[in-house]
């Protein structure tokens, strides 16, 4: 495997410390955004010389690209890009307040979709390159009560997937990556919950906040072994599209994908009836 420059935001705990302990015990040199200097100073000690850090907001639209330069000519020619910075909104449909719906998608969606599009034209350029974020096996199946995160992780699937066949003529990669449940804090302290109001909910999400509360710091995933899978993609001639982490996922996501297919199946000559039967083909 030859020597890699990476870029991970969201590094200070989580998947995002994984992905970047597994690159730098690979031998890669790794730039990590982290949000205070503490966060900063502790990254770097991991590896000095080869961990890097950088104080960043996602959500800044005039910071991301203007850190992303500073990384390709301080650092090095940029590699792997993984768009990790994100967080867990949990909380009923109706109960959730729009702001907290549009912080959501600024910081899932757009924090993303700002990281990934500074460091493209420096790829684009070199015909090289991995462009990687982090989904969720939530942005390929939906339960109740992430309504919020289940749409800031579709959408972001939307963006990767129409990405990927935007630059592949470029020779650069598109990966998105979908976790199941992993054991980090994302379900804990990390997790923003939305107020309770309306009773009629009650039956149904109480007891599911309540299990993924106690589930917190038992999930199946090892983070460590989820680094070490994405290191193994970065280092492909032909990586992935979708990579999904945890057999949870893969079991979630499968029935999910079942039953999408069943109401295509089951309603197509529907479908098919909308047409103009002279109607141009795509």
């Amino acid at each position: 495997m030859h020597h890699q420059n990476w870029l991970i935001t969201g590094v200070s705990t989580g998947l995002g410390r994984a992905f970047a302990q597994a690159a730098l015990t690979a031998g890669h040199t790794v730039t990590g955004t982290v949000r205070t200097h503490d966060d900063l100073r502790a990254f770097e000690a991991l590896d000095p010389g080869h961990a890097h850090a950088r104080i960043l907001d996602v959500t800044d639209g005039d910071a991301v690209p203007a850190t992303i330069d500073d990384i390709e000519h301080t650092i090095g020619p940029l590699d792997v890009v993984i768009a990790n910075a994100g967080y867990g909104l949990e909380g009923i449909f109706e109960e959730t307040p729009l702001t907290e719906v549009r912080r959501q998608f600024d910081v899932n969606v757009f924090g993303a979709m700002a990281t990934l599009q500074a460091a493209l034209p420096h790829m684009r350029r070199r015909r090289r390159g991995h462009l990687m974020a982090v989904t969720s096996m939530a942005g390929l199946m939906a339960v109740p009560g992430m309504s919020a995160y289940c749409g800031s992780k579709f959408a972001l699937e939307g963006v990767l997937e129409a990405l990927g066949k935007e630059v592949a003529p470029f020779g650069v990669h598109v990966t998105a990556i979908e976790p199941g449940s992993f054991r980090t804090d994302w379900a804990g302290r990390s997790m923003t919950r939305a107020g309770r109001s309306i009773t009629d909910y009650d039956e149904l999400f109480t007891p599911i906040r309540q299990a993924r509360r106690k589930a917190s710091g038992n999930q199946l995933g090892d983070p460590a072994k989820a680094g070490e899978a994405v290191v193994r993609i970065a280092s492909l001639e032909h990586p992935p599209a979708h990579l999904v982490l945890g057999s949870d996922a893969l079991r979630l996501i499968g029935a999910a994908r079942t039953a999408v297919d069943d109401d295509i199946r089951t309603w197509q000559t529907l479908s098919r009836s909308t047409d103009f039967p002279e109607g141009a083909q795509l």
